[in-house]
């Protein structure tokens, strides 16, 4: 009959000889948070194998229970101030629909554009400007209406077209003053 072999066994007297910085950490895989639910059965667990001769103190159970309420609230508040944060930016990046934007693209160049509509769908609102997609965390700020280029190309704007309401370009009145 083969025993197999103990893990974790033959790595530890590798690294026996070796310095701390060579040696190699032993990294746990699983989350390292302590949530309401661990804090409870912590605390269960002390209780259950408590010293019967010395018991805990009434004074430190209730410490432990003002830290378990303290830890509840906190990450009641947290999750609130989340939920508040993400509700804010879907307002802000609604706001910017018909507003001039600008952001930096992938080669480095900003960019101006028209805020045509907004994607909500994701964790972070998505700005539809022309034909990019850009996330409300890359916009760098709202600019005024860019001027039209010159049809010619020559970097001049174009004169706006008369309006048809009035003469030529001049306004009419309907009295004549004297």
């Amino acid at each position: 009959m083969s025993v197999p072999a103990v893990s974790g066994a033959s790595d530890f007297y590798a690294n026996v000889g070796a310095t701390r910085d060579t040696a190699a950490p032993a990294a746990a895989t699983g989350e390292q948070t302590l949530d309401k639910d661990a804090f409870l059965q912590l605390l269960v667990a002390s209780l259950k194998y408590q010293d019967p001769s010395a018991p805990m103190d009434t004074s430190e159970l209730m410490a432990q229970t003002t830290q378990l309420s303290t830890m509840e609230q906190l990450v009641s508040l947290t999750t609130m101030a989340q939920q508040s944060f993400a509700l804010q930016q879907r307002s802000s990046a609604a706001s910017l629909v018909g507003q001039y934007v600008s952001y930096v693209d992938d080669q480095g160049t900003t960019v101006q554009g028209l805020v045509e509509s907004v994607d909500l769908t994701g964790p972070d609102p998505l700005l539809k400007i022309g034909t990019a997609h850009v996330s409300l965390s890359y916009i760098s700020g709202v600019v005024s209406k860019p001027a039209d280029p010159a049809p010619d190309g020559s970097g001049t704007p174009a004169e706006p077209a008369p309006d048809p309401s009035t003469d030529g370009g001049q306004t009419t009145s309907s009295t004549a003053q004297a």
